[in-house]
Formats: C-alpha cells, structure tokens, sequence
C-alpha cells in the first residue's frame, strides 16, 4: 500500500469513530431526564384534555350574598322582573304557567280575552311569559270579593257584566255595587240581553240535535259529547254575546264561547264552520256553527258551561228532551 493510500484510509476511520461518538451522545441526551420532550402530562397536571366546546352555564349564587356579589360583578345586569310581579298572590291576579294563551286563561276565569289584555296593556295578546302577573278580573271589581283562578274545583269570580251592557242594581244592601257598564261596543252589534250579576237563572236549550255520546265526569271532563254528523247545526244553549270565535286554543279545535252573564258562559267546539263573529249578541237557538271534527277524532260538538270559570255539568241545567 502507498503511503497516500494509507492516510487516507486512516482518515476514514477516524471520520467514522467520530461519528459513531456523536451518535452516542446524541443519544444519551435523548434519554436523559433533564432534557424530556415537550409533552404535557395531563394526568400528573390534572388539566382536562381539549374537547368539543360546550356553552358555558353560570352556577346559581348559594346565598343571597352571593347573589348580591354576582348581580354587582363588573358587566353584569340586573335580572329584569317579568311584568306585574309587583301583584303575584294578590286576589284577582294570576301568574301564567307554561301552555297558558289569553283565551285559555279567559276560559279558566269566564272573561272575555280581549278584556284580559286591555286590563293588562297587553301591546301583543300572543306574548306572554311565563310567570308574568296578569289581572284577571275588571279593575272595578272589589278585590275583597274575588277569588283567584280556580284550583281543585274552585272558580274565579265574575263581577263585570258582559261588555256593554248595563248593570242591574245589587240584589240587596249587603250584596257588592255592580260596576259600571263597560264601553258601548262597537257600533253594528247588536244590544244582547242585560245581565244581571250573580244570576244563575239563564233559560237554556240544547246546542245540538244529536244524543250525548259522552257524559259529564266531575274532576275528569269539562263537558258533555253530542254526536252528529258534519254540517249539523250548533245552536247557541242561552242568549248572550260571543267573547271567542276562533281555533286558538289547542284541543278544542274550531270554536265559539258565548258569555251570558257576569256568571255564566259556555263553550262549542270541534266544529267545521263557524257563522258568528266576536262581540256579536246572539239568542239562544240562534245557529252559531256547523258540527265539525277539527280537533278531534270524529264530528260532535264537546259542549261545555262554566260558572265563574269552574265547568259545571250541563245536563243539570239543559232542559229534559
């Protein structure tokens, strides 16, 4: 071998010894525990790992300091009480519950809906919240003589005679003042019946042809079920003035509620027509609908009567057939 072969074989050893040396180190620098690679330890740190982002939900303040504190944290506003919560367990008001429409709660109470919403400065009848006060009686009426929405088989009084018409004088002097009529309606309806307050003797007739297909059932129903067939007439069971024409109320279908006095009204529903408007004074047997099946499984015409907004049964006050 030449000498120039020879330094340059030595050179190559030597290249390779350093780098097998460098490997090495690289290595153990590796494996060393002063210099670990870059990944956190979520279970040592006790921080969650990343998911999917989820809203955020602000616990309920314990005590009512903590309430205090929370409400007076920087940016924080406020809770806004909900309309009339100045009036909640007062006699004549009612706190609305989820489901509840003006013509549901004016139903429960034997008052017309748009009266609710006036007395309540209602801009929209439709909106209405959950736990918002309403006045359910006239703002006339003697607060010491009338009992809130009816629970466990009890009804709200009515002390308002039916809109424009005139009071009767009180049945004797220890009984309420009548209050005063109510604005004149509008002009094209004609003048019903006067009612008198408190008057339980209204002459009824029957709304519909058909038999009873399902009778009153206390704590169970809210009326009485007249068969039929699609097209027969419903009939108005008392004179009076219809408060609702209309399919607002869900289960009830196409309907119409006459009022006949400050005590009663009553209810027709499930039909396929309706022939009458509201504030319209109808007499009784005065066709006010065709029998229909909106609402329900087959054509009748669910029949109810409420007093004071409690529904009564109304084969005790209909006449014999």
């Amino acid at each position: 071998m030449t000498p120039k072969a020879s330094t340059f074989s030595t050179s190559r050893m030597r290249l390779a010894t350093a780098l097998a040396a460098l490997a090495l180190a690289l290595l153990a620098a590796c494996a060393s525990p002063a210099h670990r690679a870059p990944v956190e330890d979520r279970k040592a740190s006790g921080k969650p790992a990343p998911s999917t982002p989820a809203v955020a939900t602000a616990p309920a303040p314990s005590t009512p300091a903590a309430a205090a504190t929370a409400a007076s944290a920087p940016g924080a506003e406020p809770a806004k009480p909900l309309p009339g919560a100045e009036n909640v367990g007062k006699p004549g008001y009612y706190s609305v519950r989820p489901g509840d429409t003006l013509i549901r709660i004016g139903l429960d109470f034997g008052q017309p809906w748009r009266d609710i919403a006036r007395w309540n400065n209602l801009e929209n009848a439709n909106l209405i919240e959950v736990g918002q006060v309403l006045r359910v009686v006239p703002p006339t009426a003697d607060s010491n003589g009338v009992v809130t929405r009816p629970v466990a088989g009890v009804g709200a009084v009515d002390s308002r005679p039916l809109e424009g018409r005139p009071a009767a004088a009180p049945a004797s002097a220890a009984a309420t003042p009548a209050p005063a009529p109510a604005a004149p309606a509008a002009s094209g309806a004609k003048p019903a019946p006067a009612a008198r307050e408190g008057d339980d003797d209204v002459a009824w007739a029957w709304p519909a042809s058909g038999v009873v297909a399902a009778p009153f059932e206390e704590g169970k129903t809210k009326g009485l079920v007249i068969a039929g067939k699609a097209g027969d007439a419903v009939l108005a069971a008392a004179d009076g003035r219809v408060v609702y024409a209309g399919s607002g109320l869900r289960g009830y279908g196409n309907l119409v509620i006459i009022k006949h006095n400050a005590t009663f009204l009553s209810a027709y529903a499930h039909n396929q027509a309706l022939l009458v408007k509201e504030d319209q004074a109808v007499r009784r047997g005065q066709k006010i609908a065709e029998m229909g099946a909106s609402d329900a499984e087959k054509v009748q015409l669910h029949f109810e009567v409420r007093r004071m907004g409690k529904p009564v049964d109304p084969a005790r006050l209909l006449p014999a057939r």
